[in-house]
């Protein structure tokens, strides 16, 4: 049988390791960043068409099961492949890496209501790691940000005071405690994307009182099976030859 996983995430590097080359995996990547990080075994990269394209690829290539492995945020690719998987009664898998306790913080639904809350409580100095497509709700903002992607920003999403910081995690404890603290940082914005690499700049903000405005995560489709670990998932895959 051979499996899709849709990956981009350390996770589904991790879960790559694991099955290959036990079993007959193809990783698919979206393309978005430059010089991405590649799991092992054979790789495809960019977007499949929507639905129809989606549908068409796996029946081309005899794919037997599917693995999501992709951003908590990547909506619209994990619900055309739930939507796909469930028409032609294809095994599918989500592996979705456990949320952040949003305690604290303010939670909020868009990074567009993000922007609003950064504004109407007038934060002067913003540590914004909502990746680059988040960026351009805060356009017009008066505020200073500093804005932690890794793929730099086109001009025009770009608020007028800023400074980009072309960076990849994982970040440790100690570095962001220092960059919240040196750069006066009086809230931070991002998504719940969950996991481990770079939960370490909300113990930071915690302990420097430094805000958090956190973006919920899109909810997943209806229906769909979930795990939350590569152990989980690589089980599941075990579990489809018995």
């Amino acid at each position: 049988m051979r499996i899709l996983l849709l990956g981009g995430t350390g996770e589904a590097r991790a879960l790559a390791t694991r099955l290959h080359p036990d079993y007959d995996i193809v990783s698919s990547l979206a393309g978005r960043v430059p010089d991405p990080a590649l799991p092992v075994g054979p790789v495809r990269i960019g977007g499949f068409g929507g639905v129809t394209g989606l549908r068409q690829w796996l029946g081309d290539n005899e794919i037997g099961a599917v693995v999501d492995a992709t951003h908590p945020f990547a909506a619209t690719m994990t619900a055309h492949a739930a939507q796909v998987c469930a028409e032609i009664d294809l095994p599918h898998l989500v592996l979705s890496r456990p949320a952040w306790d949003p305690a604290g913080a303010v939670l909020v639904d868009s990074d567009v209501e993000a922007a609003h809350v950064v504004a109407d409580q007038h934060y002067s100095r913003v540590f914004l790691t909502t990746g680059r497509s988040g960026v351009r709700p805060f356009a017009d903002s008066d505020a200073w940000f500093l804005i932690r992607v890794v793929t730099p920003p086109d001009a025009d999403m770009l608020p007028v005071h800023h400074e980009v910081l072309l960076s990849r995690g994982p970040y440790g404890y100690d570095d962001e405690h220092t960059l919240l603290r040196d750069n006066r940082i009086d809230v931070l914005v991002t998504k719940n994307s969950g996991g481990l690499l770079t939960e370490a700049k909300l113990r930071a903000a915690a302990d420097l009182g430094v805000a958090v405005v956190m973006i919920d995560r899109p909810p997943l489709p209806a229906g769909v099976d979930v795990v939350g670990t590569v152990e989980e998932a690589a089980a599941w895959v075990a579990g489809l030859e018995q």
